[in-house]
């Protein structure tokens, strides 16, 4: 039995190959970067699994993207669990990764891949494009437009 870290991995493998195949470019994957601190002084890292280029949408954009896997679908969706706490940590890590290579400016986008698979013949891969965005004094909105 596989443990949690190893289904991640491989879902974030799953899920490089099936974007690939989509157009996307991918140019990172697991970055990892300083986004704050604690109260108590430690280092809080953010970390997000795939950034690409979708070269599909014209002008190509640059996309962060969150991989969940999951063995079963029983309690809940692997996108369920991309929350606000979760969405705010991407959207840090996004900033310090555009700051760095002087894209602050450039347009980007937030996608979601969800991958259920409960053997290695059996895989559904779900995209989801724009799944959060930020939006004005950098709440958090989802794709309907409704704050969360």
């Amino acid at each position: 039995m596989k443990s949690h870290l190893e289904i991640g991995r491989s879902g974030e493998e799953i899920a490089r190959e099936f974007l690939k195949e989509r157009g996307y470019r991918i140019v990172a994957m697991n970055f990892i970067a300083p986004i704050g601190h604690t109260r108590s002084g430690r280092i809080l890292t953010g970390e997000i699994d795939l950034i690409a280029y979708d070269t599909s949408a014209d002008p190509q954009i640059l996309t962060f993207i969150e991989v969940k896997t999951r063995r079963r679908e029983i309690f809940a969706s692997p996108e369920s669990a991309v929350d606000k706490r979760k969405r705010k940590k991407i959207i840090r890590t996004a900033r310090v990764y555009r700051r760095i290579l002087g894209l602050s400016d450039a347009p980007c986008r937030f996608d979601v891949v969800s991958i259920i698979a409960p053997d290695k013949q059996n895989i559904e891969i779900r995209l989801f494009k724009g799944f959060f965005e930020i939006g004005p004094r950098t709440e958090l909105f989802n794709t309907q437009g409704l704050r969360i």
